[in-house]
């Protein structure tokens, strides 16, 4: 099996490129046969590596001194002539240098170098955002979440695909739940490009795996491994549940530490607490993924730590090991076909 190489743009997000390295410490543990490609300012992250000496054998770092600011617009991130850590990482994907790219930067440039660049798997109109999060009793792949606020019935349809291979290949669910998301469960409930999104499903290779509409509060009860919805209404969901999760963390901490008593409970049952708080932790479930694309994108929350981004170096990773592509484009031609007998 030949190793697996993952471009890393060392100088994207808040605390770059400081939890980048130390990210990349924590998840050459998980995955050592692993080959990290660093792209950033050599005079930053060299003397960062020299305290990470296990790193050394298993990356290549690249001098780019330019980077893409956090506020800069799409737009001109791809007329920037210089080479940036975002554009050399992500061509390093495009000439087959690397599997992945994994980046903490800007979302926005992040996703219009990554089209540009890489270029839509043939047969995909849109590239869809799509995140894992966390249920009562697994996890769930939600998707789009944001890439796409207009999406057709086509659209939709391709998403259940790009879904359902993700759960299949990176989840390990051969068989997994399907559910578009709706505000309703009932029949022809909600907009009509979701009820045609859900007649079309019917008449795909993925009927087997489709199992009706699902409301947003019935996705943490872990009944769908896959919910599939339009970007403007998947980036709310995942905005809303993001807040709820720091909601309870908040009024966890404010019940524990306001008076005695709550301080004496944290006291006995702190080992109890600290298993929820770590469930409640959002670094376990970081890195969004652009799927759709002639490579992997793994876009790492811009404020995380380096135990952030080690995860999102292991999804980028586990979907390169998964062969997550390659299974895309043999089953893209299978939903053309079935869609041309509706």
């Amino acid at each position: 099996m030949s190793k697996t190489n993952i471009a890393i743009d060392a100088m994207g997000g808040d605390n770059a490129p400081n939890s980048v390295i130390d990210g990349l410490a924590i998840s050459f543990i998980r995955h050592p046969e692993t080959h990290f490609i660093i792209y950033g300012d050599k005079s930053k992250i060299a003397p960062l590596m020299k305290n990470k000496k296990e790193l050394i054998p298993v990356c290549t770092l690249i001098d780019v001194k330019n980077s893409i600011k956090d506020d800069e617009k799409a737009s001109k991130t791809l007329r920037k002539m210089e080479p940036t850590s975002m554009s050399m990482a992500i061509e390093c994907v495009s000439s087959g240098k690397a599997d992945a790219i994994v980046s903490g930067g800007n979302s926005g440039a992040l996703m219009a170098l990554s089209i540009f660049g890489l270029k839509r798997i043939l047969g995909i109109n849109r590239p869809a955002m799509a995140a894992v999060m966390p249920t009562k009793i697994g996890e769930v792949i939600a998707l789009d979440l944001g890439a796409n606020v207009e999406c057709s019935t086509q659209n939709l349809l391709e998403f259940a695909l790009l879904g359902v291979i993700f759960a299949q290949k990176v989840l390990g669910k051969p068989e997994p739940r399907l559910g578009l998301l709706n505000v309703g469960e009932e029949e022809n409930k909600g907009k009509q490009i979701i009820n045609e999104a859900a007649n079309y499903i019917l008449n795909s290779q993925l009927a087997p795996f489709f199992k009706g509409y699902v409301e947003g509060n019935k996705i943490v009860l872990g009944d769908y491994d896959v919910v599939v919805c339009d970007g403007f209404s998947g980036n709310i969901m995942l905005k809303t549940a993001e807040g709820t999760a720091d909601l309870c963390t908040y009024f966890m901490r404010q019940v524990l530490s306001s008076n005695l008593f709550g301080k004496l409970a944290y006291f006995f049952g702190r080992s109890s607490f600290s298993a929820l708080r770590d469930k409640l932790d959002p670094r376990k479930h970081n890195g969004a993924v652009l799927l759709g694309l002639n490579g992997i994108v793994v876009k790492s929350h811009g404020g995380t730590d380096a135990l952030g981004f080690a995860h999102a170096v292991d999804l980028a990773v586990d979907m390169a090991e998964g062969g997550y592509n390659s299974a895309i484009s043999s089953e893209i031609e299978k939903l053309k076909l079935k869609e041309n007998n509706l």
